[in-house]
Protein backbone atom coordinates (compact mmCIF):
# COMPACT_ATOMS: atom_id res chain seq x y z
CA UNK A 1 0.00 0.00 0.00
CA UNK A 2 1.38 3.38 -0.65
CA UNK A 3 2.13 5.79 2.27
CA UNK A 4 2.51 8.57 0.82
CA UNK A 5 -1.20 10.28 2.38
CA UNK A 6 -0.02 9.23 5.88
CA UNK A 7 3.39 10.94 5.01
CA UNK A 8 1.80 14.09 3.45
CA UNK A 9 -0.55 14.43 6.86
CA UNK A 10 2.21 13.77 9.48
CA UNK A 11 4.20 16.78 7.67
CA UNK A 12 1.16 19.12 8.62
CA UNK A 13 2.23 18.10 12.12
CA UNK A 14 3.64 21.31 13.51
CA UNK A 15 6.62 21.87 15.96
CA UNK A 16 5.53 21.22 19.61
CA UNK A 17 2.29 19.11 18.47
CA UNK A 18 1.45 15.58 18.62
CA UNK A 19 -1.29 13.45 17.02
CA UNK A 20 -2.09 9.97 17.58
CA UNK A 21 -2.10 7.38 15.79
CA UNK A 22 -5.96 6.80 15.48
CA UNK A 23 -6.60 10.32 14.81
CA UNK A 24 -4.84 10.29 11.84
CA UNK A 25 -6.21 7.20 10.11
CA UNK A 26 -9.67 8.71 11.07
CA UNK A 27 -8.34 11.56 9.22
CA UNK A 28 -7.63 9.65 6.36
CA UNK A 29 -10.47 7.35 6.57
CA UNK A 30 -7.90 4.32 6.81
CA UNK A 31 -9.44 0.78 6.43
CA UNK A 32 -6.60 -0.54 8.51
CA UNK A 33 -7.19 2.27 11.20
CA UNK A 34 -4.49 3.39 13.59
CA UNK A 35 -2.27 -0.33 13.31
CA UNK A 36 -2.16 0.97 9.71
CA UNK A 37 -0.64 4.22 10.63
CA UNK A 38 2.17 2.29 12.82
CA UNK A 39 2.40 0.31 9.57
CA UNK A 40 2.93 3.60 7.83
CA UNK A 41 5.46 4.86 9.90
CA UNK A 42 7.40 1.67 10.54
CA UNK A 43 8.43 2.07 6.98
CA UNK A 44 9.30 6.04 6.91
CA UNK A 45 11.57 6.80 4.38
CA UNK A 46 15.11 7.88 6.02
CA UNK A 47 16.08 11.60 5.05
CA UNK A 48 12.72 12.86 4.23
CA UNK A 49 12.06 15.42 6.82
CA UNK A 50 8.74 13.09 8.15
CA UNK A 51 8.42 13.71 12.32
CA UNK A 52 7.29 10.74 12.83
CA UNK A 53 7.84 11.42 16.49
CA UNK A 54 5.10 13.60 16.77
CA UNK A 55 2.67 10.39 16.18
CA UNK A 56 1.45 8.66 19.42
CA UNK A 57 -0.82 6.07 21.31
CA UNK A 58 -3.79 6.57 22.65
CA UNK A 59 -3.90 8.24 25.46
CA UNK A 60 -0.63 10.38 24.46
CA UNK A 61 1.67 7.42 24.95
CA UNK A 62 4.60 6.28 23.07
CA UNK A 63 4.16 3.10 21.60
CA UNK A 64 7.35 2.35 19.65
CA UNK A 65 9.94 0.05 20.94
CA UNK A 66 12.84 1.04 22.57
CA UNK A 67 15.87 2.30 21.21
CA UNK A 68 13.14 4.19 19.08
CA UNK A 69 11.26 5.32 22.17
CA UNK A 70 14.37 6.98 23.47
CA UNK A 71 14.66 8.87 20.88
CA UNK A 72 10.97 9.64 20.38
CA UNK A 73 10.77 11.53 24.10
CA UNK A 74 14.33 12.98 23.58
CA UNK A 75 12.88 14.70 19.72
CA UNK A 76 9.93 15.73 21.61
CA UNK A 77 11.32 17.28 24.53
CA UNK A 78 13.59 18.97 22.20
CA UNK A 79 10.18 20.52 20.86
CA UNK A 80 9.26 21.45 24.33
CA UNK A 81 6.38 18.55 24.57
CA UNK A 82 6.75 17.42 27.97
CA UNK A 83 5.91 13.55 29.19
CA UNK A 84 3.80 13.55 32.76
CA UNK A 85 3.93 10.01 34.20
CA UNK A 86 4.73 8.61 30.80
CA UNK A 87 2.01 10.13 28.65
CA UNK A 88 1.61 13.60 26.90
CA UNK A 89 -0.97 15.80 27.85
CA UNK A 90 -2.88 15.72 24.20
CA UNK A 91 -5.34 18.49 25.62
CA UNK A 92 -1.96 20.89 25.85
CA UNK A 93 -0.17 19.37 23.00
CA UNK A 94 -2.46 17.61 20.60
CA UNK A 95 -2.82 19.05 17.17
CA UNK A 96 -6.39 19.15 15.05
CA UNK A 97 -5.77 20.76 11.78
CA UNK A 98 -8.02 23.91 11.90
CA UNK A 99 -10.84 24.21 10.25
CA UNK A 100 -12.51 26.56 7.97
CA UNK A 101 -13.86 29.32 10.43
CA UNK A 102 -16.64 31.60 8.87
CA UNK A 103 -16.03 33.58 5.53
CA UNK A 104 -15.73 36.65 6.33
CA UNK A 105 -18.52 39.59 5.51
CA UNK A 106 -17.59 41.94 3.00
CA UNK A 107 -17.38 45.07 3.94
CA UNK A 108 -19.86 48.18 3.35
CA UNK A 109 -18.83 50.92 2.17
CA UNK A 110 -15.74 52.82 4.23
CA UNK A 111 -16.50 55.64 6.92
CA UNK A 112 -14.48 57.90 4.69
CA UNK A 113 -17.06 57.23 2.04
CA UNK A 114 -20.06 57.25 3.76
CA UNK A 115 -19.36 61.16 5.14
CA UNK A 116 -19.52 62.37 1.67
Amino acid sequence: MPWEPVYRLVTKIPRGRVATYGQLAKMLRLGGGARAIGYALAATPAGKGIPWHRVLGAGGRIRVPEPHAALQRRLLEAEGITLESGRINLARFGWSPEKKGPRTRKRGKSARTAKR
